[in-house]
């Protein structure tokens, strides 16, 4: 037995435990949170996230690390443990303990900030607080190093192994044909227009709903639950509870679904990853990326599927009777509908990655100093009208719609058409085998579920992202499959 990995193992599930109340706690403010707790809650998390960085960048876990290192792993999974430690051990110690708390607070006032900007339409309100954020993502660019540009150090926090200039040459292959695609896809569905919902749907009927579908894919509800929040999201407090959060509209059900059926992805993902080495970078997604593909698979491929339909649809009925005289086939009109729309989270799988497309833009010119944060709204607007043809009518609907910025999630934004593409790699290959998609075709999705986790959840970080995808596919991530199935969805 490997006795100094295995004293490695121990600390970093030590560190764990820290790292899974820091979760709880967030996930509690952006849940329950009273308004006046905040400042105490940003102390907590300041507290708590000093510590962690102080035990990952001490003499204590340096010298057990090097003495990991000094002896021979026994297998793939000890070695890449070993590759990742290092990996964060040599970046985190780049970063001194007094910016990793600075973070944490900035982070904590500025979710704060960007909801109250939000409410009220005015980004001013929020500036200040990302003008800190910014200043402390070039702060930790500089610190951890690039080779090309401040973002490449961003972005590869996010998605491990990615280099700017990689996405960059994805995004600009990817760019044109997917304009074009949604050109055609919004020409389209503009010509045959589809048939509105009509609220109101109950609150209580949509979480009815969303419960069931979400267990039906395989979310395990013994090991998770579902709560309300501002912007939808998925965390993990233990290797055994996962929680999902949704937003409602009572103008229409699908809204809250389909963010049930995005982050119960994620959620599908983490419930997959091996729980006995939870703390541990095997037991650890890879990246977001891959992760963003797990949620997109589900939510799009198989969520906005005839198949899916034709065994959900009397479901919806039932829980909402103003949908008894439509037909399947209307409902999928209107549900893959393409337009032109102002907010990321409700567009269309035709026009979602020009969204991203706009962000990764920008982004990369605030962290090269080529836009100034009180200029943000103008620029925004400007790019905005030039891709999508329409004018965000308020800064609520335009650049303060998302929260990854409040959150420091600066290189957070190409991982999601990332996971478009590798979700449809993978649904892809999935389906090339005749037994997954003949149950696909029957709404039974325990084989796709199985072929995921045994192709991407069980391995964890164990492989790099684009290893991942070689092994699972037989290639590289490769924008042609995303093409091809929108393509097959909305012009064909």
């Amino acid at each position: 037995m490997n006795n100094a990995y295995q004293n490695l193992v121990a600390l970093n599930k030590e560190i764990s435990l820290l790292g899974s109340a820091a979760s709880a706690l967030n996930w509690d403010q952006e849940t329950y949170l009273p308004k006046k707790a905040l400042a105490h809650r940003a102390d907590q998390l300041s507290f708590l996230s000093g510590k962690i960085h102080a035990m990952t960048t001490g003499a204590e876990f340096q010298n057990k690390l090097q003495a990991a290192e000094q002896e021979k792993p026994n297998n793939l999974t000890e070695a890449a443990n070993l590759r990742e430690w290092r990996h964060g051990f040599d970046r985190s110690n780049k970063l001194p303990q007094e910016l990793v708390e600075r973070c944490s607070q900035t982070t904590s006032l500025a979710k704060a900030a960007w909801a109250e900007a939000r409410e009220n339409n005015n980004f001013s309100l929020f500036a200040p607080h990302l003008e800190k954020l910014v200043a402390v993502a070039k702060e930790k660019a500089e610190l951890w190093g690039y080779e090309d540009e401040p973002y490449d150090a961003l972005l590869g926090g996010y998605e491990r192994g990615a280099k700017t200039k990689d996405i960059a040459e994805i995004f600009d292959t990817f760019s044109p044909h997917i304009i074009e695609t949604a050109r055609l896809a919004v020409h389209k569905s503009n010509a045959n227009p589809a048939r509105k919902l009509e609220g109101p749907f109950p609150i209580e009927a949509q979480k009815t709903l969303n419960q069931e579908i979400a267990e039906s894919i395989g979310f395990d509800f013994e090991g998770g639950r579902i709560d309300t929040t501002a912007h939808p999201f998925c965390t993990t407090l233990g290797p055994q509870d996962i929680r999902l959060t949704t937003r409602y509209y009572e103008h229409d059900f699908t809204a809250s679904l389909f963010g049930v059926m995005h982050e119960a992805g994620h959620g599908l993902y983490e419930q997959g990853l091996p729980s006995d080495d939870f703390g541990l970078p095997s037991g650890d997604a890879v990246s977001l990326g891959i992760h963003e593909s797990q949620s997109l698979l589900w939510e799009a491929h198989v969520g906005r599927s005839p198949s899916f339909w034709n065994k959900w649809f009397p479901r919806a009925q039932e829980l909402f009777p103003q949908m008894q005289d439509w037909s399947v086939d209307e409902f999928l009109q209107t549900i893959n509908q393409a337009k032109y729309s102002l907010i990321r989270v409700d567009a269309d799988e035709a026009t979602y990655d020009l969204h991203i497309l706009l962000r990764f833009d920008l982004e990369r010119k605030i962290i090269n100093n080529q836009i100034a944060i009180a200029d943000i709204p103008t620029a925004w607007n400007e790019s905005f009208q030039s891709m999508f043809g329409i004018q965000p009518p308020s800064d609520t609907q335009g650049c303060l719609q998302d929260i990854h910025w409040a959150m420091g999630g600066l290189g957070y934004f190409p991982t999601y058409t990332l996971g478009n593409l590798n979700a449809s790699q993978l649904f892809h290959k999935a389906t090339q085998d005749n037994n997954i998609k003949n149950a696909f075709d029957q709404a039974n999705y325990n084989p796709l579920l199985n072929w995921m986790q045994e192709n991407i959840h069980t391995h964890g970080s164990t492989y790099l992202p684009q290893d991942l995808m070689l092994n699972a596919t037989g290639e590289t991530t490769n924008p042609a499959y995303h093409l091809a199935h929108l393509k097959r969805r909305f012009l064909d």
